[in-house]
Order: structure tokens, then sequence, then C-alpha cells
């Protein structure tokens, strides 16, 4: 792609990706290892640190709901947003989301500091 100059970039110091995608278009579920391999695991991120998000456009076919990806995507948490439907549902698992890298940011930083003092 054009941009992947720029990877180096947004990938500097990041703690977290969200990948969202269309799970009725089968480029995208091969372009999503893609983003995996280059922002999760060249980085490395944990897989806790990355979230993958299904987005059902209005009016599209339901029978994604049950999409099952191959390894190694499958171990990554996967939510469907449909913001016809529940929003509220989305919000609440992307505030799960932050909450878990905030959670792991405050922890390696005083792994960082424990270290600096020992």
């Amino acid at each position: 792609s054009r941009f992947e100059t720029c990877w180096p970039a947004l990938m500097k110091d990041s703690h977290g990706v969200i990948i969202i995608f269309n799970p009725e278009l089968p480029s995208h579920l091969k372009e999503i290892e893609m983003w995996y391999s280059c922002f999760v695991q060249q980085q490395p991120l944990l897989d806790s640190q990355c979230l993958l998000v299904a987005h059902h456009k209005p009016g599209s076919a339901g029978d994604t709901e049950n999409l099952s990806l191959a390894y190694p995507l499958n171990k990554i948490k996967l939510i469907h947003s449909n913001l016809e439907d529940d929003p509220e549902d989305v919000r609440m698992e992307f505030m799960k989301y932050f909450k878990s890298v905030i959670t792991f940011i405050d922890e390696s930083r005083e792994r960082e500091e424990m270290s600096i003092i020992s």
C-alpha cells in the first residue's frame, strides 16, 4: 500500500491495535491477516492488546455473525458491530478493551520502575 512508509511512525510506541473490517468481503479476511502480521506480531504486541471489529453495514446479510477466523486470528478478541442494532454493546466492549490496554501500560511501567530500583 502507498502508506507503508508511514507504518513505522504509526507503530512507534503503540500499545494497542484495533482492526476493523467488513466480514462480507473475502478480500478483507485476507487483509486482516496482513495487518495482524505487520502491526501486532512484528511489534511485537500481545494478542490481548489487539481487538478485531467485524463491522456490519446497515441492511447487510447477518449470517456472518458466526464468523470463524483461522489461526492466529482466532486467538484475538472479536466483536461484531452493527450500529443499527446495539451500539451500547459495542461501546461496552471498547471500554473493556481500553481498560485492559491501560492496565497493561500501568503494569509495564511498574515493572520498569522496579527494575531500575533493583
